[in-house]
């Protein structure tokens, strides 16, 4: 059996699902899986606006559609929702999302690799982008910092190493997060948790005890 290789360039939405729960990334990007509930459907209705690519000029800035961006540094891939090229010489991403304005980290961690991609293509620099949330209609700015950029190059090099082994990470104990992923039918956090908190049941009724001085 061969083992296991790093993709050549992780998707930049790796990143962003890496950072809400290592399992749900290893398993759309490590086995394959993914499937639709109402939050990833709505997603992509709302996201075609920005899908298609194209351009238009604006007061202070030339706007671009579905940008494909990379970074070879971070062996990174994937597609900037909108680019603003504004006149004072930056470049200004916008990732868009579905739902309420809220700050979520793995959003901000998947806009500021687009914006260190942009960089490295570019030579421009990208210290901040937001995130347009659909439900509000808002947008919410980021300012990618050097404690942001070093989480990103931390995720990039995880998501290397846990596809690289080929082993899916335990699910997260988080109710929440687990309620509204897609994949929970196919993860089975609940079970997996039960049988992670009988095993360690079992280990402490069966440890032997030590031997009497």
């Amino acid at each position: 059996m061969n083992e296991a290789s790093p993709p050549d360039l992780i998707p930049l939405s790796a990143l962003n699902q890496y950072a809400y729960c290592p399992r749900r990334c290893f398993l759309i990007h490590g086995e394959g899986e993914f499937t639709d509930n109402v939050h990833t459907v709505s997603g992509s209705r709302e996201h075609e606006r920005v899908d298609a690519a194209g351009y238009e000029n604006k007061a202070d800035a030339r706007v671009e559609y579905a940008v494909p961006v990379w970074s070879d540094c971070l062996g990174l891939t994937g597609k900037c929702d909108v680019l603003e090229f504004r006149d004072d010489g930056t470049i200004y991403p916008v990732e868009y999302k579905h739902g309420p304005k809220r700050r979520w980290l793995n959003d901000d961690l998947q806009l500021a690799a687009q914006a260190m991609c942009v960089e490295e293509m570019t030579g421009k620099p990208a210290p901040k982008g937001a995130i347009f949330h659909q439900k509000s209609r808002r947008r919410r700015e980021v300012i990618i910092d050097d404690s942001l950029r070093s989480l990103v190059k931390e995720a990039a090099s995880a998501i290397r190493a846990m596809l690289a082994a080929g082993v899916s990470p335990p699910p997260i104990e988080d109710s929440r997060r687990c309620g509204e992923c897609s994949l929970k039918t196919i993860c089975e956090p609940e079970l997996l948790w039960a049988v992670g908190h009988v095993s360690e049941l079992a280990a402490g009724l069966f440890q032997p005890e030590e031997d009497a001085v």
